[in-house]
Parts: structure tokens; C-alpha cells; sequence
């Protein structure tokens, strides 16, 4: 497996802090091996390490209780120098939380990880607030499947990508059957059978009709009341706050990511639409029908989970009632984006182009596309997607 750096960059500086580091994510977005690379990073220095895996049944079936973790690790840590504690998928544990804060008020570091279903960032604030840092593990972006496929001996081609994200472990089946199959049982843990054992959802049906028409329909503006008025077409009763509070399931669980339009009038975010994307574009394509897969939503979404990698912010920006794709910021830069799949067409060409009328020229105009043309004109820049994916920041 690839060394993460680019996560691990940003923990490396809490090793030795007495704030417990948690490490987030969806499932199976890398989680686990991270905390094992930062494992045997401090191995270098000190054998003063205890690592649990809570998924491990003779771990779990003797550690049960918050209690019986603090008695664990006080029997069998190294006196005379600081210990570092790595606990992985904890929330198996009862108590766990107690047991964390009263071990990081002792010499001790503390590392954990926990499934997205069961460990989630409002239980942070609630459980741990002020006590803890966090960090949120997304699937491969392009450069990391490079990295993995260079590793594995394989090519995995952009459309690849397009389709079927960056789960990094469906990279090691050498069959797309097989990597279908395992991201279907993927799906059905994370997305559907997780939140409904968790939040105890009553209503399945109308609960799987929503998860299935949000995901398959990435990159997308929604108000909850237009996401009420398609349910009702199969369930006559639905709300508008049970349509929230099911979306806040899904987000709270990182499967989607929301983000609001930005107004250049009022210059505040506008909250009753927002865009969804989803933390993987596998989640899209495993519920297309006759290989009709959706590459261009599935592009824009590419770009969106890129650009986060990339460390910027981005709002959908309203220009004048035309829908600029992104507002990206990274500190005091500012960049307008547009995503197509292609600008070929003279039509499209036009509309993604049009976008940007009237914009002010402090801030670049950048267009990206699956095209092999350079479509650059005097006031925007053309990024070929293939180019756009090796990039480390919109000014490479």
C-alpha cells in the first residue's frame, strides 16, 4: 500500500500532543492503514506502543469496557518515557470515549480511527469537545491510484477513474467483476445497512428511494423540497424534515458532501440550495443501468473531490443567475471554475463559456475539460482533465 503522506503531513505535528487524534472517513477510504503508517513512523524512535484493533475478536471479546482498556494499558506500557496508544475502529468498544480523556490526561498519545457509521463528528464535539483534533481520510484521488497502480503493476486509465472512483482496495482485484462485486458489498454496508441499523430508520423503502435518487444524481443542485416532491412520485408520505434529517445521515456518515451557492450580491452563502457530491463517483456508477454510465456529473464531481484534496474551499457561485461550477479559495487566491466534458460543440462551448461573463479579472477563469484541444482564450484558462489530475495546485 502507498505511503499517505499527504495526510500524514498534517498529523505529524500532534504525535506527541496530549490531544486525541482521530482519524475520520468513509469506510474503506484508508483509514486503518494510515494509522499503521503513523504507527510504524514513531516505531523508529520507541517501542512504547500499544496498537488495538477493535474489528479483532480475541482484542475485542477481552477489552470490552472503557475500564478494562485503561487496565490493559496501564499493565502493559513501558514506563519512563511517553506511550502512544493506537486504537483502531474503538467505538466497538463501551465507554469508549471516557477511557480516551482519561488516558490523554496522562502520559500518553492517542490515536484512534473509527467506522464512519458508528463514529461521527458530532459525536466528537459532543463526547470530546476541545480535547481532540481530527482528520478526515478521503479514497484515492488520481495521483494516489498512479502511485498504487505503479505498485500493483496495473494501468488504471482516467475513465476508469471516471467510473469507478478510488476505493483503494478494489484496485487489487484483477477483474472488473470482481471489483463490482466487491464495491456492491461496500455500498450496501456503508450507505445503506450501516445508517439504518444505526438510526434505527423506520422506513426503509423511503429511506433506500432517497439514498439511491441523491447518489445517482451527483453534482446537482437540491432544496429538500424538491428531493420531497421526487420521493412523493413512490411514497405519499415524506416531509421535508425527514428528507433533512436523512441527508444529514448520509453527510454526518461522509458518504456525500454538501456545498452552498456563494451570492456576489449579498457576499454570504446562500443555505436553501445546495450541491451534493458524493465521496466516491462508485457510488453513481453502481447504480446506472446498461453501462450508461453518467462521466459527465461524475467529471464535475471528480474535480470537486480534487480540489478539496488540493486543500481549497469551494462554493457554487451565482454570476448574475448563471451557475459558475466552483468558486475555489485557497487563502487569499480565488478561482472561478467551470467543469464539461467536453466544449466541442459549439452549443456547449457557449454555455460554459458564457459562465463567465462579467466577472472581474483578479481572479483566474479556469475551464476543464476531457478534451485533448486547447480551448484557452485571451480571458480563460483550458486545464485538459489528464493534466488537471497530476496537479498539485490550481497555479501548476
Amino acid at each position: 500500500m502507498i505511503y499517505r503522506e499527504h495526510y500524514i503531513k498534517d498529523i505529524r505535528p500532534f504525535y506527541d500532543s496530549d490531544l486525541i487524534k482521530i482519524i475520520t472517513g468513509i469506510r474503506r477510504s484508508g483509514k486503518s492503514i494510515i494509522l499503521q503508517q503513523i504507527a510504524d513512523e514513531i516505531r523508529k524512535t520507541t517501542d512504547n506502543i500499544i496498537y488495538l484493533n477493535f474489528e479483532d475478536v480475541l482484542i475485542s471479546s477481552n477489552i470490552s469496557t472503557g475500564k478494562a482498556l485503561i487496565q490493559y494499558v496501564e499493565e502493559n506500557r513501558k514506563q519512563g518515557s511517553k506511550c502512544y496508544l493506537f486504537f483502531d475502529e474503538i467505538q466497538e468498544l463501551d465507554n469508549w470515549q471516557e477511557a480516551c480523556k482519561t488516558l490523554r490526561l496522562y502520559d500518553y498519545s492517542v490515536f484512534i480511527t473509527g467506522s464512519n457509521s458508528k463514529l461521527l463528528s458530532g459525536e466528537f464535539t459532543k463526547e470530546l469537545s476541545g480535547r481532540y483534533v481530527s482528520f478526515r481520510v478521503r479514497p484515492f484521488v488520481y495521483k494516489e491510484i498512479l502511485e498504487y497502480a505503479n505498485e500493483l503493476s496495473k494501468e488504471i486509465s482516467i475513465t476508469d477513474y471516471l467510473i469507478w472512483g478510488g476505493f483503494p482496495k478494489r484496485f487489487e482485484f484483477d477483474t472488473a467483476d470482481a471489483q463490482r462485486i466487491y464495491l456492491n458489498d461496500l455500498d450496501n454496508t456503508i450507505v445503506i445497512n450501516d445508517l439504518i441499523r444505526r438510526y434505527k430508520i423506520r422506513k426503509e423503502s423511503l429511506f433506500k428511494s432517497l439514498v439511491n435518487y441523491v447518489l445517482r444524481s451527483n453534482s446537482r443542485i437540491f432544496s429538500a423540497n424538491s428531493i420531497r416532491d421526487y420521493i412523493r412520485r413512490e411514497h405519499d408520505s415524506c416531509s421535508v424534515n425527514t428528507i433533512m434529517k436523512y441527508l444529514g445521515y448520509l453527510e454526518e456518515a461522509y458518504i456525500i458532501d454538501s456545498i452552498k451557492q456563494f451570492s456576489p450580491k449579498t457576499k454570504k452563502e446562500l443555505s436553501f440550495f445546495v450541491k451534493i457530491y458524493n465521496a466516491d463517483v462508485a457510488l453513481n456508477s453502481l447504480r446506472c443501468f446498461d453501462n450508461r454510465y453518467d462521466l459527465t456529473h461524475n467529471l464535475e464531481n471528480i474535480v470537486y473531490n480534487e480540489l478539496v484534496y488540493m486543500g481549497y474551499k469551494v462554493w457554487v457561485y451565482n454570476n448574475a443567475g448563471k451557475e459558475i461550477d466552483f468558486l475555489a479559495q485557497n487563502e487569499n487566491k480565488k478561482y472561478y471554475i467551470q467543469v464539461a466534458y467536453s466544449v466541442a460543440e459549439d452549443k456547449a462551448y457557449s454555455r460554459e463559456f458564457d459562465a463567465f461573463k462579467n466577472l472581474d479579472n483578479l481572479s483566474q477563469k479556469i475551464i476543464i475539460t476531457n478534451d485533448d484541444i486547447d480551448y484557452s482564450t485571451s480571458s480563460v484558462r483550458h486545464i485538459k482533465l489528464k493534466d488537471f489530475l497530476v496537479m498539485t495546485s490550481m497555479d501548476d
